[in-house]
């Protein structure tokens, strides 16, 4: 309960204060300015990147000119992390160099209102693989995954109907996991995972998207999706979500403006998987007895200066029927409450300094207290050189989470990297 009234504390205390992804080099090259024309400081899009994004990967005002993939250097750009990890828990400490994560991303116009977004994860793993090619490591630090694959149609109607096919990070992230400045800490809320239940909240989805905005600030967001990541489809019903955000003042509310936006999700999962022979999709055990569940939440945005506060909280409910691991024969649904609040700073020259702290929150049903977490969180990034062509951040980060309600485990976690996108 008290994690509940210091949550809802920073949101009105949000809510009073006024506020001022990945990175794709390519983009930089192709127009011929630096990454700060769409990032207050790489991964963080600001009202311009965000735009841009929204538009399809073309300039703001002037949709329907940009040359096509076809007339341009190819639109090919990686990222990956490297450096020194640390651990320290009540049991043991351990540190070691490590690479967090490697990205390959192409990103760019195809045809006149018609683009594409392409991220490809390669699988890490520890230890290394051998020379003959055969992956020599049972826990691998990053599966390979094709976290991205879509077209967007822009302008459908101009502003107001954009569409979004393929797999994308949909818009109920309403604060983006894909570009945030943290490489260690997750935001614990969205990767929170509740028993009968495999849909991951944080995962990007599989189906279709509708989007816009309108001049008096509003926008929108609406989506049909498989709703489990990129995993086969086992079973016939498909989720549904619907997000709204106001923005007060000038700008988008990444970096300028007050942006205050709700989202909805509801989904349903087998309860029963079917033993057939053969499935419907390939690689799916066919699911029937589906219940439902939902998430809610909102979010806000505010801005001043260069400093930029952002908090979000939800709600999850899942049906009784996918309760039972937890309570065998349960009679109630799971419920389960989080959210984050988060500062970010932005000085210097040209956002050369980045500094952050985070608060992260979950709280589940009684009879889950093992799963509550809290996580208190602080980076400081430093940038080098001039970001026309290439982005290397100076990066240390440092997390204390504890998970449990009664007799918690506690880790601290430190991070010293160098963060580099080509």
């Amino acid at each position: 309960m008290r994690k509940t009234i210091a949550v809802a504390t920073m949101l009105a205390i949000g809510l009073a204060i006024p506020q001022t992804g990945h990175a794709i080099p390519a983009f930089t090259r192709k127009h011929g300015f630096n990454c700060n024309m769409c990032h207050t400081s790489y991964t963080k899009l600001n009202d311009f990147g965000q735009r841009f994004r929204d538009d399809g990967y073309q300039i703001p005002g002037q949709e329907g000119a940009e040359k096509s993939v076809f007339e341009t250097p190819p639109p090919i750009a990686f990222r990956t992390s490297f450096g020194l990890l640390a651990a320290h828990t009540k049991q043991a400490d351990t540190y070691g160099f490590d690479i967090v994560g490697f990205d390959l991303l192409a990103a760019g116009m195809m045809h006149k209102n018609i683009s594409f977004l392409f991220i490809y994860t390669p699988r890490i793993d520890e230890p290394a693989a051998d020379h003959t090619g055969t992956s020599g490591g049972t826990n691998p630090s990053q599966l390979a995954t094709l976290e991205s694959a879509n077209l967007v149609f822009s302008d459908l109607i101009q502003d107001r109907l954009n569409l979004r096919v393929g797999r994308f990070e949909p818009a109920y992230h309403l604060v983006s996991s894909k570009r945030s400045y943290y490489l260690q800490q997750s935001y614990e809320v969205y990767g929170f995972g509740t028993p009968g239940n495999s849909f991951a909240f944080e995962d990007n989805q599989m189906g279709l998207e509708v989007a816009g905005r309108f001049p008096q600030g509003f926008g929108y967001a609406l989506g049909v999706v498989n709703g489990n990541g990129a995993n086969p489809d086992n079973n016939k019903r498909k989720d549904f979500y619907l997000t709204l955000h106001k923005v007060f003042g000038r700008g988008d509310g990444q970096s300028a403006g007050q942006q205050i936006g709700v989202f909805g999700y509801l989904g349903w999962q087998p309860s029963i998987t079917q033993s057939l022979s053969t499935a419907i999709v390939q690689g799916a055990a066919p699911g029937a007895g589906n219940k439902p569940f939902r998430r809610l939440g909102g979010n806000v945005s505010l801005n001043w200066r260069t400093f930029n506060l952002r908090a979000l909280f939800m709600q999850g409910v899942d049906d009784k029927a996918l309760n039972s691991s937890i309570s065998p024969g349960a009679q109630e649904d799971y419920e389960f409450t989080g959210g984050f609040a988060q500062l970010d700073y932005a000085g210097l020259w040209n956002n050369r300094l980045l500094a952050s702290v985070m608060y992260n929150w979950v709280e589940p049903p009684c009879g889950d207290d093992g799963n509550a977490i809290t996580a208190m969180s602080g980076l400081v990034r430093y940038y080098l050189g001039s970001w026309t062509a290439v982005n290397v951040a100076l990066h240390a980060e440092y997390t204390h989470r504890e998970v449990g309600e009664n007799n918690p485990q506690k880790e601290d976690l430190l991070a010293l990297l160098i963060d580099f996108a080509f």
